[in-house]
């Protein structure tokens, strides 16, 4: 099935025959669907921290900054921006000239608002001779469009979303680049002031990326006092997929393989990579300007705070079983603890020994740990919470994707459509053992919960294979821990029109 050449393209990729024969399985196996018990909520599986319990995790957390340990900001950043401005291509592409959508006409009626807007008036002036509004009165609007989109202006439309311009502030705007290393000198430096924040980015991309941060860096080392330390890296190409032809055998394009970025879960191999006590995950369009950042920050605190309390726990439960030295009574409070605090159950804990139940309850709890928060639905796309069966038998909490779920299966669906949280991706995670040795992360990946979808390359339709996303199946075997965070700590931006809710206008604009 695979030639010579063939072998010379996996070598060139790092990619083992073992690895490409796994893959093709999966096309014709597909995934199956978890089992579930129950869509997690605050009476099952999610922990509602009130205003005085969360003054104390804040605290637990900023007396552990004074310690001397590791921490680092994990930003996902090599996302494209063109999806945002999928509206504003419609729109050049349509046969009439001016906003005629509700979606145009909000953009163009709001046009001096956005903290792109100098930049593109003077791409407007530049190019056209005139700046927006006389541009907009003589009705040339996909003329301003244009320059925002495109490579003769301010190429947004071929940009990553953590370069663009987002909030405007009276000394500038930021991107959200800039907002992360903000947020990183408010929450994770550490006691030396020391911040370390890794960015995920396309490789070609990086440069840009790194020239911004070159021309920033020291403007917001002086204003917080601390000292950046930020690194970058890209999808590792040994990651990607192969795709496959509706055969399930491999897809060729002009006679070689055709491999896909194995999407977001391919990130858990970056991440691996990384050496640090306690790392926060956040995707980068999640920013808000500094005048609404209290409860973000505050909230950051507090899934910390929750994390290093429970890794003490643990540790010391740990360190007890290592010695030998436990009654049954001990053993039994770890247990609970597993249940109760770590939300993981097992029906046939009962027919263990004691000496195998010791066995079992080390291998459970020496594993890493996520403190994950949820928001309530307010009907925004994403992952859910829930109760889900694991591959020893045991029932945890996991983040799954709707894909994950039988859409077949009425009580499933039902699950799905009752359930009262999502995933807004905002994790915090304890990634050493207890004697303080790195975990390898990969190994707590369940590869039976990727996913195929159907795309098309020169006209040909292909299966291509995602691997098990970051945040689900790639941490499907780590301890997790579900926390309610206000909805106010999610502001994503999916479109651009979002730039111009409240939350992303902080106080400079009256619309």
């Amino acid at each position: 099935m695979l030639n010579e050449k063939d072998l010379e393209q996996l070598k060139k990729r790092g990619i083992s025959e073992a690895q490409i024969e796994e893959q093709l399985k999966c096309f014709e196996n597909g995934f199956p669907y978890l089992e579930l018990q129950a869509a997690a909520s605050l009476e099952k599986g999610i922990m509602a921290i009130d205003s005085e319990l969360a003054t104390v995790y804040a605290t637990t957390w900023e007396q552990y900054l004074e310690e001397d340990n590791s921490i680092l900001k994990f930003v996902p950043a090599s996302g494209a921006a063109s999806r945002m401005f999928k509206d504003l291509f419609e729109f050049i592409d349509a046969e009439y000239n001016v906003p005629t959508s509700g979606f145009e006409k909000d953009f163009f009626a709001h046009i001096q608002y956005f903290a792109f807007y100098a930049d593109l008036n003077a791409a407007c002036q530049k190019s056209l001779g005139k700046d927006i509004k006389a541009l907009m009165t003589e009705g040339n609007y996909k003329g301003i469009v244009s320059l925002l989109l495109n490579s003769d202006g301010l190429n947004y439309g071929n940009l990553p979303k953590g370069l663009l311009k987002f909030h405007n502030y009276t000394d500038g705007a930021r991107t959200p680049m800039e907002e992360h290393l903000v947020e990183g000198a408010l929450y994770a430096a550490n006691k030396s002031g020391d911040v370390k924040v890794h960015f995920t980015v396309s490789s070609e991309h990086r440069a840009l990326f790194e020239s911004l941060l070159a021309s920033k860096k020291g403007d917001y080392e002086q204003t917080f006092e601390v000292k950046y330390d930020i690194s970058f890296s890209e999808q590792k190409t040994s990651t990607d997929t192969v795709a496959a032809d509706s055969e399930n055998q491999p897809f060729r394009d002009k006679g070689e393989l055709l491999f896909r970025p194995g999407g977001h879960g391919a990130l858990i191999e970056n991440l691996n990579d990384i050496d640090a006590d306690v790392i926060f995950v956040k995707n980068i369009d999640n920013v808000v300007p500094d005048n609404v950042k209290e409860a973000t920050i505050l909230y950051k605190k507090v899934l910390a705070g929750v994390l290093v309390s429970i890794q003490i726990k643990a540790h010391e439960y740990l360190n007890l079983l290592d010695s030998g030295k436990y009654s049954q009574d001990e053993l039994i409070d770890i247990v609970y603890f597993l249940q109760n605090e770590l939300c993981t159950k097992n029906p046939a804990l009962k027919e263990l020994e004691d000496s195998e139940l010791a066995l079992y309850l080390k291998h459970k709890l020496n594993r890493p740990i996520r403190v994950c928060g949820m928001v309530r639905n307010v009907g925004e796309p994403g992952g859910g919470p829930f109760i889900a069966k694991n591959n020893d038998g045991t029932w945890s909490l996991q983040i799954l994707e709707s894909s994950q779920i039988d859409m077949k299966d009425s009580a499933k669906v039902e699950m799905l459509k009752n359930s009262t949280h999502f995933n807004p991706v905002d994790l915090v995670c304890a990634v050493k053992d207890y004697k303080g040795n790195k975990f390898d992360l990969t190994k707590y990946v369940d590869k039976k919960t990727g996913f195929i979808s159907l795309k098309s390359k020169s006209g040909k339709e292909l299966k291509a294979l995602e691997l098990p996303g970051l945040w689900n199946g790639a941490m499907s075997d780590w301890n997790t821990i579900f926390v309610e965070v206000p909805i106010e700590t999610f502001n994503p931006v999916k479109t651009v029109n979002d730039l111009l809710r409240k939350e992303h206008q902080g106080t400079t604009s009256n619309h």
